[in-house]
């Protein structure tokens, strides 16, 4: 491997100015930077401005990537491709989760709240548990700085016309008690079919005056274009739902619907109305999932009058989904691609266990949502098809027709 002119002068300059420790991080920022140009040549099939028959797609731009070395931090440019994706191979992909979780482990430390799962967490990640506050504060502020421009930044550069919502709980210490903390997160797919996480914020509870706030942010930051919003049926969040995005339709989550529904039903029932219930949607169009639902709710009204009539009321919210192309339906029934992004959030948290403050735990969640972020971004395939995005457009569905609740109407009249 040869590093080119430029390459090797930066490093010239830096062994003339004679600091050894930075001419070490510069050097070895060099080198990585001309290995991970190599393996993208050789993805690529071809180099810069390289023509050949062996090109299978072009550049597109590169992200920063930060990387932790003994000799310190240095930033690497991680080049994007116009089709498919590129991640150097000597980069771990979830660096900066790491960091985060060593940043939060270390500050729980430092405050005095931590435990021998605590000790044990230290040791594990190969950290002396004698590190500096001063260490400690610099990591942090690091991460609060990246994770605070992912959370401000424009959502104006497209429309998204599906938006996720929801919330995950974890524990942190607020003086000497320990309290749950929200964590609400919006995700959204993009006209172009890309999914991206728009935001998240944490607070004291999930109620109506926290989420309307969090919503407007949304809003202000440029998030437009919202067609359809997928969520569970918290009276809180369905106010600010109804407050901030006015003249877009609203699907409850059909998986926490199912959930409220086999609550109020026998547990040897169970299977048998879930069965019946997931034929309404199974159904080609909005008049058939209508019909659908009134057909299973006269006939779960015989035995179990409480679930028919969660059905009827229901009818319009469970079906919000047939006014948008069929394509699209299993995407946006329920909030489970979204569930998938609080596992993870979970899987992380869990790990530190009590969160010593609430910046702690934005900073890790913030830390996990970004790299969810990074990979959407970079996976091979979008989430919904330009083709079937297009009919969602072409059929005007930014009116958001009532069609289900128009056909629920007239067979219940």
């Amino acid at each position: 491997m040869a590093l080119d002119q430029s390459s090797l002068s930066e490093l010239l300059d830096a062994l003339r100015a004679g600091g050894d420790l930075d001419f070490m991080r510069q050097a070895m920022q060099v080198v990585l930077q001309a290995v991970i140009e190599l393996e993208a040549t050789q993805r690529i099939g071809a180099g810069r401005y390289e023509r050949s028959e062996n090109r299978t797609t072009h550049r597109n731009g590169s992200r920063d990537r930060l990387l932790s070395t003994k000799a310190g931090d240095v930033t690497l440019k991680i080049p994007k491709l116009r089709e498919g994706s590129f991640f150097p191979s000597l980069l771990e992909p979830r660096r900066r989760i790491d960091r985060a979780l060593w940043a939060v482990v270390m500050e729980a430390y430092v405050h005095g709240v931590s435990t021998r799962k605590v000790d044990d967490l230290v040791q594990a990640l190969g950290i002396d548990s004698g590190i500096s506050k001063s260490e400690v504060s610099r990591i942090c502020g690091e991460l609060d700085t990246v994770v605070a421009e992912f959370r401000d930044r424009t959502l104006g550069h497209v429309e998204f016309p599906y938006v996720f919502l929801d919330a995950t709980y974890v524990k942190a210490h607020d003086g000497a008690r320990v309290v749950s903390k929200a964590i609400v997160i919006a995700t959204g797919v993009a006209r172009t079919g890309d999914r991206e996480v728009l935001g998240l914020a944490v607070g004291d509870s999930e109620d109506g005056a926290f989420w309307t706030a969090f919503l407007r942010s949304l809003r202000a930051r440029g998030l437009g274009g919202v067609q359809l919003v997928i969520s569970d049926a918290h009276e809180g969040l369905k106010a600010a739902i109804a407050a901030v995005f006015v003249g877009s339709a609203w699907q409850r989550c059909r998986v926490h619907f199912m959930r409220n529904v086999l609550a109020r039903v026998p547990r040897g029932s169970a299977e048998m109305v879930a069965a019946a219930v997931r034929t309404i949607f199974a159904q080609p169009d909005a008049a058939a999932v209508a019909e659908q639902l009134e057909t299973i709710a006269e006939k779960l009204g015989r035995q179990f009058p409480v679930v028919a009539s969660m059905l009827r009321d229901a009818a319009p919210d469970i079906c919000a989904f047939a006014n948008f192309p069929q394509p699209h339906w299993r995407q946006i029934w329920s909030t489970n691609p979204l569930e998938r992004v609080n596992v993870e959030i979970k899987r992380r948290a869990d790990v530190v266990g009590i969160f010593a403050n609430e910046k702690s735990v934005l900073r890790l969640s913030g830390a996990v949502l970004l790299e969810i972020h990074d990979e959407w971004a970079v996976a091979e395939r979008c989430y919904l098809s330009a083709g079937s995005l297009a009919k969602l457009y072409e059929t005007g569905q930014d009116d958001n027709p009532k069609e289900v609740e128009r056909a629920h109407s007239e067979l219940v009249a």
